[in-house]
């Protein structure tokens, strides 16, 4: 029997993939360097160990899943080394874009911020039903958890996020 990275269907179906484990990743470490480097190593990862996949099961969870347990366990390293610098909050950084620029980072910093101060499962929740646009029904099937779950957790992200976000006002302007 072939290896599965040996047939061009299961090759296609992971690049098809990527997208949506790129932003998964990005879910997860809240960064855009380190996701991109989880994006690496899951590939890596799935490469290497793609005789352990069984063909007829779902490419994207076992993909999800190796990108979470690589996750896991980077995240246990850094809390035993520290954290990491990351170069986008170095102050000496030329930016040569002007005023937009400046608020779009600052929006997308807030928006990460509150994603972080998300719940682990309820963010990975959001991240999946709002941003991959996963059904409850697929979350329940690839968290391995009731549906009524996903759904009250993806209830209690919406509204800790809504509160964590300042809202703009009738000028587009936001409060801080």
């Amino acid at each position: 029997m072939r290896s599965p990275v040996a047939t061009q269907a299961w090759r296609d179906e992971l690049v098809t993939l990527l997208p949506r484990l790129r932003r998964y990743a990005l879910s997860l470490t809240g960064s855009l360097p380190d996701a991109e480097d989880l994006l690496h190593s899951t590939v890596e990862k799935a490469l290497s160990k793609a005789d352990q996949f069984t063909e007829g099961t779902d490419l994207d969870r076992w993909m999800f899943r190796i990108c979470k347990n690589l996750w896991f366990d980077e995240w246990r390293h850094r809390k035993v080394r520290g954290p990491a610098v990351d170069p986008h909050e170095m102050k000496n950084e030329p930016w040569a874009d002007g005023e937009q620029h400046a608020q779009n980072r600052i929006r997308l910093k807030e928006l990460n911020e509150a994603l972080q101060a998300l719940q682990e499962d309820h963010r990975e929740i959001l991240v999946l039903v709002v941003i991959e646009g996963y059904s409850y029904k697929e979350v329940s099937e690839r968290l391995d958890v009731p549906i009524g779950t996903v759904m009250s957790r993806l209830a209690r992200a919406r509204a800790k996020l809504s509160g964590l976000i300042p809202s703009p006002d009738s000028d587009g302007n936001f409060s801080t």
